[in-house]
């Protein structure tokens, strides 16, 4: 019989810390492979990645019973990035942040980036501004239900879709601009 996350969380939040490792099974994999997505930087992710299990021990306590697991751990996955962003801001301006996803990008081509097409469809997603991408991350990679990121994100539902389908207009223009270079 299979424990759903919640039950597994509430155990952990009552002291239970082996049941941890069971949700670190679950969503290791799908959290490191959102931050690669984020970053491009698979060294960071891991990092990352291990920051949001160490915080989800330290602030078990904070879940609340009977809330939705898979929202609660991405809501802190988005607060783990949003501090590492904020903290290393002051070394990277957007303008070379941007610059460095080609180069970031040729290091991943034998594994991420499959074509040209492929590529260029990363390129523009990291010409999305954060919120864009982070959102396209959650729906189209991820495959997270509207309903899931509407909770993860503090925004309604029908919010969440309008902001995809901004970001989905954005990535297709910019997209197209840069295919015709």
């Amino acid at each position: 019989m299979i424990i759903s996350d919640e039950t597994l969380m509430e155990q952990v939040r009552s002291g239970n810390l082996r049941r941890a490792a069971e949700l670190f099974d679950r969503y290791n994999k799908p959290i490191y492979n959102f931050f690669v997505r984020l970053t491009l930087d698979r060294d960071l992710s891991n990092d990352l990645t291990q920051n949001v299990f160490l915080r989800m021990l330290k602030y078990r306590k904070t879940y609340q019973i009977g809330k939705p697991f898979k929202a609660w751990i991405y809501q802190m996955a988005r607060n783990i990035h949003a501090d590492h962003y904020r903290k290393n801001q002051a070394r990277f301006s957007d303008v070379q942040y941007i610059n460095q996803v080609d180069t970031q990008l040729a290091g991943f081509e034998d594994r991420i980036v499959q074509d040209e097409r492929e590529k260029l469809l990363y390129v523009s997603l990291f010409k999305l501004s954060a919120e864009q991408r982070e959102i396209l991350i959650l729906t189209r990679f991820q495959q997270m239900k509207h309903e899931e990121v509407a909770t993860v994100m503090d925004i309604s539902v029908a919010n969440v879709k309008v902001r995809v389908h901004r970001a989905m207009h954005k990535l297709k223009e910019t997209y197209l601009e840069l295919e015709k270079i």
